[in-house]
């Protein structure tokens, strides 16, 4: 029989939604009748008193049928990024049981009649030369919503190997410089743009000649994209409820597996983790975490190593002070300098800073990283130039911004770093399977 620490809690889970806006799928199942969605035109009909519009958000196959007067249909094009609002009725045609009477229509991102995707039948071959955009279609929503379901029953399967080519001349296999990537952000944008709220977990590479104990050349990320936010707090609310939702489940599942790492590798494990989920998450910006940095510094000359000034960057003694010192638990720190920053996040109202945040963790560090993006074209495109970007390479990019362009923002967890946080174990090392670091491949 086994025994449970007093430290590990039974923990019921909550179903209430993070997000503040439901999906279309949701919207249909439930008992509401004042509603409002969000999505993507994929077909106007104007007539004389009203107009027709169907909407989708990527969560159903067929979306939403919307009735509005034709004067309030005027902004709307095919590919445009709306919110409507409006009464959920019984509809009288036959494709489907009910419609959107729209009293409220707001465009998010307009489109204009160049978008790729009018209401007609394309090609695979058509679509696949539209890889930024053809999720928005039936065919490449279908098959990402039977990806998700497959990977939910997945089992077991086939290898793929990759073979070199039998050439005695170098050359490259997709005839132009391409590299392992270390984030799939910028795809999961792609998706995001059609589906309103993706997720990729998978490997990663980095070339990092770092022998710290929380690098590798080859790790895990989940990634998480989000559209229809305007804000970074309910970016925060889903990332805190992501890390407290797996630490339950984990105190939950192991708790065996925890009293061993408990016992023998950190004696303040089960404590601390318990700490995290009977909490929320402190959060303070940049500025505010500028400031109570100094003035440790202040108090304590040699405290730390690197400068706490305004503009220089939170190095890994700062991060660790904030979480594991001031703070006792994990701690958001927001709207970072824009200079320390990439191109693709959201620039902030005063020109200095951008809606981007890290979370910290006691003993650990940096855990999470996200932003809201950048969905302002002219602003995208002046912050790609002055990063001397590769226009050319990057159109697609810019794409998503003009054909229907949504407020969104998601973020990224290194899963080693939390298979820290969860076994209190130090070293990235020895939570996965087979570790690669520079000058070490040996598996």
């Amino acid at each position: 029989m086994n025994r449970l620490p007093h430290l590990i809690k039974t923990c019921s889970y909550s179903t209430r939604s993070l997000l503040p806006n439901k999906t279309i799928k949701s919207v249909l199942n439930g008992e509401a009748t004042q509603v409002s969605v969000n999505g993507w035109i994929r077909s106007v009909r104007k007539q004389k008193q009203v107009a027709f519009a169907t909407v989708n958000d990527g969560s159903t196959l067929k979306g939403i049928q919307a009735i509005l007067d034709t004067d309030k249909a005027e902004a709307l094009t095919t590919g445009s990024c709306v919110e409507l609002k409006g009464e959920l009725i019984e509809s009288p045609g036959k494709e489907q049981t009910k419609e959107l009477r729209v009293t409220s229509v707001k465009v998010l991102g307009e489109c204009d009649n160049t978008y790729p995707l009018q209401k007609k039948r394309h090609s695979l071959e058509f679509l696949r030369n539209m890889g930024h955009l053809r999720m928005r279609g039936n065919t490449g929503s279908a098959v990402l919503r039977i990806r998700n379901a497959a990977s939910e029953g997945l089992r077991g399967g086939e290898v793929f190997k990759v073979s070199p080519i039998d050439t005695t001349e170098p050359s490259e296999f997709f005839k132009k410089p391409v590299y392992l990537t270390v984030s799939g952000q910028l795809h999961a944008e792609i998706m995001a743009s059609a589906m309103s709220r993706v997720y990729t977990f998978g490997p990663v590479f980095r070339a990092e000649e770092s022998m710290t104990s929380r690098h590798l050349a080859e790790f895990w990320m989940l990634e998480a994209e989000m559209a229809f936010i305007d804000e970074l707090s309910p970016l925060l609310d889903v990332t805190e409820g992501n890390v407290q939702h797996t630490t339950r489940h984990v105190l939950n599942t192991c708790a065996d597996d925890l009293e061993f790492f408990n016992q023998w590798v950190d004696k303040t494990l089960l404590e601390r983790l318990q700490k995290s989920i009977d909490k929320p998450f402190v959060r303070m910006t940049y500025t505010e975490a500028i400031d109570i940095l100094q003035r440790v510094q202040d108090k304590e000359k040699n405290k730390f190593k690197f400068p706490t000034t305004w503009g220089s960057s939170l190095q890994s003694e700062h991060e660790r002070y904030l979480a594991s010192e001031h703070c006792g638990r994990p701690v958001f720190v927001t709207d970072y300098p824009s200079e320390l920053k990439p191109f693709y996040m959201r620039a902030n109202d005063d020109d200095k800073t951008v809606a981007c945040f890290d979370l910290l963790l006691p003993g650990i560090g940096e855990l999470v990283g996200g932003s809201m993006r950048e969905e302002r074209y002219h602003v995208l495109e002046q912050k790609m130039k002055d990063a001397k970007m590769d226009m050319e390479d990057y159109q697609w990019y810019l794409d998503l911004r003009k054909y229907g362009s949504s407020p969104h923002g998601g973020y990224g967890i290194g899963f080693e770093r939390l298979l820290l946080w969860l076994t209190g174990l130090e070293n990235v090392r020895e939570v996965i399977p087979m570790p690669r670091w520079v000058g070490h491949c040996k598996y």
